[in-house]
């Protein structure tokens, strides 16, 4: 009798869980690579949505591409109060449609470890999201060059004193 109310203990505690992270809504995705300084924080619905929304991973994995890119690290985090906690890894490849799962992080899946191909609708949202943050990267750095310009210019073009 202990042993199955312990069982439907653990497993009223694992199911809510479970159901939560079926479809996949993660808060928002960290993404890492190639001409990034740092870390990029996407919040995107379109990128965090579903967790099908880089490859179906239902589908099967393919052969390791001899090739396959450039590609960016994407982290795929479930806010915790002030914090993010990092649900699963994988490696995105948009130039060439390859998604290397490396699964969940602190945990298992049969998907891991895998190689698919990715879901062609994911590489527009994806890309305008990183040259998004490239140009608020660049907003601050471009309003400095104006000041300093309007700076060296006015004083250029003082009038000079008399002694």
């Amino acid at each position: 009798m202990k042993k199955t109310l312990f069982f439907f203990l653990v497993l009223a505690l694992f199911i809510p869980t479970a159901f939560a992270f079926a479809k996949g809504k993660f808060d928002y995705i960290v993404i890492k690579g190639p001409g990034i300084t740092g870390d990029v924080n996407v919040s995107n619905p379109v990128l965090t949505q579903d967790y099908f929304t880089f490859a179906d991973f239902s589908k099967g994995g393919v052969t390791e591409p001899a090739e396959p890119g450039a590609g960016f690290q994407v982290v795929r985090m479930v806010a915790e109060g002030s914090k993010g906690v990092p649900y699963d890894q994988l490696h995105y490849y948009p130039y060439t449609g390859y998604v290397y799962y490396d699964g969940i992080v602190n945990g298992y899946s049969e998907d891991g470890g895998k190689w698919y191909i990715a879901n062609p609708a994911i590489k527009e949202p994806f890309l305008s999201a990183l040259s998004e943050d490239t140009r608020l990267t660049w907003i601050p750095f471009a309003v400095l060059v104006i000041l300093l310009s309007g700076f060296f210019i006015a004083y250029r073009t003082k009038p000079k004193q008399k002694k």
